[in-house]
């Protein structure tokens, strides 16, 4: 609907509010309008700081977990816990699939539980996962299917927190004036940290004796990091609107920095 706002078409902007919006349809019309007729400003101007600082943050972290170090990953990390090429190709397999039913149940939680119980669940669970594959190549210990399991668990907490998440919350926090600059300044934060990722992954787990050991402590610890950010910073933006966010993160120099 605010997109057919801006365009000017205020009869189709109206049929699509009326399913997905209750109450006073004029005044939600009328609030979209007033956002969308506020005068331009830089994303970079300052008042945009703590909308800004979230979508860097979630996307940073989004990575930080060692989610493409995983996936882009995972038969070499197979191997070298002993298994056979076959198997190490089989592995990620079940990883994928994972991922995908579990992100799909991230999508219909999301409503319910909110944003910010899904993203410290999920780092808390990822730290767990995380630290205990650390340990198990430290160790030189992976008996059976022990790795394989501990990683599944590791993709279900991640599918359905910070790999739900992040997309829906770097689309709410920026009002409707720079949200199209504000979402790409998240999706180039979340690419730059990956490519950051891909590359280093391989070189520290190729030069050192416990170089994925050291991987994944470092992503452990990124995770209990992301709880407490989390936790003090983001806001939970389940059940408003993207005008009253824009305005909650936005509205004043003060609040940008409360």
């Amino acid at each position: 609907p605010r997109f057919l706002i801006k365009k000017g078409k205020i009869t189709n902007a109206r049929s699509v509010l009326v399913k997905i919006e209750t109450g006073d349809l004029a005044g939600k019309i009328d609030e979209i309008q007033s956002s969308m007729d506020s005068k331009k400003e830089n994303l970079f101007s300052g008042r945009y700081f703590k909308p800004i600082s979230i979508a860097f943050l979630v996307a940073m972290f989004n990575q930080f977990s060692g989610i493409n170090a995983i996936l882009y990953y995972a038969p070499r990390i197979f191997e070298l816990t002993g298994l056979s090429t076959t198997d190490s190709l089989f592995q990620p397999v079940l990883i994928g699939i994972t991922n995908g039913i579990f992100t799909i149940l991230g999508l219909v939680i999301i409503d319910r539980v909110g944003r910010k119980k899904l993203l410290m669940t999920g780092s808390i669970g990822m730290a767990i996962c995380l630290g205990l594959v650390a340990r198990a190549f430290f160790a030189q210990s992976f008996g059976g299917y022990e790795l394989l399991i501990i990683l599944v668990g590791y993709i279900i907490f991640f599918a359905f927190s910070t790999g739900a998440v992040i997309w829906v919350l770097i689309s709410e926090v920026f009002p409707n004036t720079v949200r199209g600059q504000g979402q790409s300044l998240g999706s180039s934060t979340h690419w730059f940290f990956a490519v950051v990722i891909t590359f280093l992954f391989p070189v520290v787990a190729e030069e050192f004796k416990f170089g994925v050991g050291y991987a994944f402590t470092f992503f452990s610890i990124m995770m209990i990091v992301q709880v407490f950010v989390v936790w003090r910073y983001f806001p939970e933006t389940k059940g408003k609107t993207l005008e009253q966010l824009g305005e909650e993160l936005s509205g004043s120099d003060r609040q940008v920095f409360d």
